[in-house]
């Protein structure tokens, strides 16, 4: 898919970009940013993008304890006030279309964002959607690693 419309795949990118700046000017944090990427990367069985935002959030400072846990964030206190509303929100947009609960989730998380970064991380959802379906689509390849995440030959 990206290597067919090449120029589409640009564009792509330069929404991400656009996107991450806007929400970072609305308050949202590196790390809730890679925890939404991740989150719902997750819930999409998105291999590639699992893989380059699981690198990214250690890169944000992210525990390891708090990305092997990430699945089961609502089972644990280790996440706090504002992770768990930005997950709640990519859940929710994830998986469309909106329950009565996921809608809860929703409130809930405006109430502790506010609208502005409310919104961002909900753009940040849709966004990262997006780049699951094409790199799912686009069989983007997940590469062998070393430990310090160097791809190996």
């Amino acid at each position: 898919m990206d290597k067919a419309m090449p120029e589409a795949w640009r564009a792509a990118e330069a929404f991400s970009s656009a996107i991450r700046e806007a929400a970072m000017q609305r308050g949202l944090s590196l790390v809730e940013l890679e925890f939404i990427k991740l989150r719902a990367s997750q819930l999409n069985a998105c291999a590639f993008c699992m893989d380059l935002h699981a690198r990214e959030a250690r890169k944000a400072g992210i525990a390891q304890q708090k990305l092997d846990l990430l699945p089961t964030w609502r089972e644990t206190r280790l996440f706090d006030e504002r992770q768990r509303a930005v997950l709640a929100v990519a859940e929710a947009v994830t998986s469309l279309p909106t329950t009565e609960a996921s809608e809860a989730d929703l409130s809930g998380a405006q109430a502790v964002l506010g609208e502005e970064a409310f919104a961002a991380a909900e753009w940040v959802a849709v966004t990262i959607n997006a780049f699951n379906r094409i790199s799912i689509l686009s069989r983007h390849p997940v590469r062998p690693r070393d430990a310090e995440g160097r791809i190996v030959r």
